[in-house]
């Protein structure tokens, strides 16, 4: 065909069409969107001083902590309908975090959900996102890592058509423990881990509760009434607004907010975190 120029087919990856059932799915929540500037600079300094000490910690595993024991504290904030009549409050944190590997040569984001954060020490929590990242991914049925998914169910999954897994997902979102038990109920992507953005990340999501992290940033402000070079994180937050209205969900993340810029648990982080009150 004239005027085109070169190019090159490439094959379509199949865990694309998960994201794609995704972003259907999600057109469905009605999710509010806080985007916050964190003050990170002290937690930053007590974690580089922790790290001297060889604990097996990471930045994102430590925020991981402060949201779990965020929801702990206001369980409304990842609550799921249950019908007309109800909303689902689980004690247990379960959070989705998406980790990228290579896929047949590709970067592939695959999820994997930490089962009771709010119940886990921060080396705990890092410690099993490390043996994710390392776990063989033997075939498409490893698009879920953690979990062993038969070959034939991913395969007649694939061979669907759209309408087909429209229904699927449905019917996980429209259940709670359904949601709970494939998914979790709250979601972090780190994609500040992918390169450097100044700015907000807007996410679409099937969780009731959704954190982007974004970048961190060093930029002038404002300390003790000074201006001096501080260190700000960017996260985006999605909450479901059909389960909680902005006023709490704002009291939640206050709190978010007074954990992630105090350093909270820093860097005590080899015990149990208490619950904040």
């Amino acid at each position: 065909m004239e005027n085109i120029g070169e190019y090159r087919l490439e094959a379509f990856p199949k865990s694309r069409l998960s994201t794609i059932d995704i972003g259907r799915a999600a057109a469905q929540k009605h999710h509010m969107r806080a985007l916050l500037e964190l003050d990170v600079t002290e937690a930053r300094k007590k974690l580089r001083e922790a790290k001297k000490e060889n604990k097996t910690i990471s930045f994102n595993s430590w925020l991981i902590k402060c949201i779990s024991l965020t929801v702990e504290d206001f369980p409304r904030i990842h609550g799921i309908r249950k019908g007309k009549t109800a909303v689902a409050l689980f004690d247990d944190v379960d959070i989705s975090v998406v980790v990228e590997r290579d896929v047949g040569g590709e970067k592939v984001p695959l999820p994997y959900v930490l089962r009771k954060t709010n119940k886990k020490t921060v080396s705990d929590i890092c410690g099993e996102i490390r043996s994710v990242q390392r776990q063989e991914i033997e075939s498409e049925r490893d698009y879920v890592l953690g979990e062993r998914k038969s070959d034939l169910a991913m395969k007649l999954y694939y061979l669907m058509p759209g309408f087909l897994r429209k229904a699927v997902w449905n019917s996980i979102i429209r259940s709670p423990f359904m949601t709970k038990r494939n998914m979790g109920t709250v979601i972090v992507t780190s994609v500040g881990m992918m390169g450097r953005i100044s700015g907000w990340v807007i996410p679409v999501s099937v969780h009731p509760l959704c954190f982007a992290v974004g970048s961190i940033i060093k930029k002038p402000g404002v300390k003790d009434d000074r201006i001096e070079a501080r260190e700000y994180l960017y996260v985006t937050v999605l909450a479901d607004h059909d389960v909680i209205d902005g006023a709490p969900a704002v009291r939640a993340l206050s709190r978010f907010t007074e954990l992630v810029e105090s350093g909270y648990g820093l860097p005590e982080l080899q015990h149990a975190y208490p619950s904040v009150k």
